[in-house]
């Protein structure tokens, strides 16, 4: 009994075998009715041009699952696949019979946790850059020497106090105006905003918002849509520093200068004092030896002005006028005598005609005149005799009365002509005095007047004598003795 059921076991055994496709068909219509959704990590992606498919795998930390997705559902699901990705899945085990290998079918993907924020993230950056707002010609330079910056931040994270310190550092001549704000959780965008809006209001030329390092999902405020409006609209440059240097927001791409780390960011605003010394020192070198040079040819400009000939002799500088003037001087010499002559000749015969018409002119008044004379002599012979006698009458009168009168003053201008006559310098010299003058026509009355050589002209009481001055003495006699001598 024991023999027999083995063998009756071994034919119905050998009667149930499949093929290997028939199993493989088997396992395959078996797993194709199982629809799950699976999370994982994406390790390998094959997304080659011209597949039919995108080929990829996802694993976790215990296992590894290869993947294919039609490529029309792909492109549909609007999600970029890469390595690292975490994705969720929604699918059926399909099995490849011929190379007898299992996929998972992918129906749907989407991003899961972070992943699904760094989709927002990214279509979010491509709707902005479609706006202009990531445009390198829109992002303004900043300003070399800014006296005023400002910080928008948290005010208890280590970032603040790198900025502080750095600025301190390299410019401590810029003032800063901070504003305190949340960098993270709910709200922060907000505060991002509000702090951007008070420190431009209160005068800041240029703007570091900053914050550390920290994960994706806290890093999201500076992907906020509103605050890179902000950035764009503002009116002075905005530089950030957000997180560490793989760390890239939308922040980043919007503002004028993006910075690896908030001490970057202010090392980006702030010049070192000590270059700014350096390019003074070198601007006062260069600006002394533009001078120096400077001077120097204004030198050599003077010295050659100074040997040109119009300096040497400046009354070369009046040649041209000279000549003029001696040209005009001579056409006008020769032009008077020759304008004279026609004036002249001109004149003759004005005078010519004058003396023909003049006769016959005058006759009619001359006939008039001689006519009007007969007229005023007859009425005068008869109206005028009583004029006449009145006339004669008054005129003996004035004579006696003028008689009378002037004979005060008569005698007073004989008196006063005698004594002109007495001190006329004529009557001095009818006596044998004579009177000396110089060339000038003065009257010389010292010896100390002319000297030798000089000419006078002496006048005696019949004539003047032209003299030169031979030897001059001094006599010690005084003018009075002359005059005492001369009444004796």
């Amino acid at each position: 009994m024991t023999h027999e059921e083995p063998n009756a076991s071994t034919e119905e055994e050998a009667a149930a075998a499949l093929s290997v496709s028939a199993a493989m068909g088997l396992a395959k219509n078996a797993l194709e009715t199982v629809v799950v959704r699976l999370v994982g990590e994406v390790s390998e992606v094959n997304d080659k041009p011209g597949y039919k498919a995108v080929y990829f795998t996802v694993k976790d930390e215990k296992a590894s699952l290869p993947c294919m997705m039609w490529m029309s559902r792909y492109q549909a699901s609007g999600v970029s696949l890469c390595v690292g990705a975490l994705v969720e899945l929604t699918g059926r085990f399909s099995l490849y019979a011929a190379k007898g290998r299992m996929n998972f079918d992918v129906f749907s993907v989407t991003l899961a946790g972070e992943g699904q924020l760094r989709l927002q993230v990214a279509n979010l950056a491509r709707e902005l850059e479609a706006m202009g707002l990531m445009d390198p010609a829109r992002k303004r330079p900043l300003p070399a020497y800014p006296e005023t910056i400002g910080v928008v931040t948290s005010p208890r994270g280590a970032a603040v106090h790198d900025v502080l310190r750095t600025l301190r550092r390299r410019y401590p001549l810029a003032r800063i105006l901070f504003a305190g704000v949340p960098v993270e959780g709910p709200g922060a965008a907000d505060g991002l905003v509000d702090g951007l809006a008070k420190v431009v209001f209160a005068g800041a030329e240029v703007v570091l918002l900053v914050r550390g390092g920290g994960s994706f999902e806290d890093l999201m405020p500076f992907n906020d849509r509103r605050l890179a409006r902000t950035i764009a609209a503002c009116p002075v440059p905005v530089v950030t520093g957000i997180g560490h240097e793989p760390d890239t927001s939308i922040a980043d791409m919007v503002a004028d200068v993006r910075a690896s780390t908030p001490t970057a960011a202010a090392e980006t605003v702030a010049p070192d004092r000590r270059e700014i010394a350096a390019r003074i020192q070198g601007l006062g070198a260069a600006m002394r030896h533009s001078e120096e040079r400077r001077l120097d040819g204004l030198s050599l400009r003077v010295d050659r002005l100074a040997s040109l000939p119009l300096f040497r002799e400046p009354a070369r500088l009046f040649d041209a006028e000279a000549l003029a003037l001696d040209d005009l001087s001579g056409r006008l010499a020769r032009a008077l005598p020759a304008s004279l002559r026609e004036d002249r000749h001109r004149l003759g015969l004005i005078g010519e005609a004058l003396g023909r018409m003049l006769p016959v002119l005058l006759a009619a008044p001359k006939a008039s005149v001689a006519a009007a004379s007969g007229r005023m002599a007859y009425l005068g012979a008869h109206f005028g005799e009583r004029s006449a006698r009145e006339l004669a009458a008054s005129r003996q009168r004035l004579i006696r009365a003028g008689g009378s009168l002037a004979e005060p003053y008569r005698a007073a201008v004989a008196v006063n002509a005698a004594r002109l006559h007495d001190l006329s310098p004529l009557a001095t010299i009818g006596r044998g005095y004579a009177m000396a003058k110089n060339e000038q026509g003065a009257v010389v009355s010292s010896v100390g007047a002319v000297t030798v050589g000089e000419r006078l002209t002496v006048t005696v009481s019949d004539g003047e004598m032209d003299c030169a001055i031979e030897d001059i003495r001094h006599i010690e006699s005084s003018v009075e003795d002359f005059a005492e001598a001369d009444g004796n």
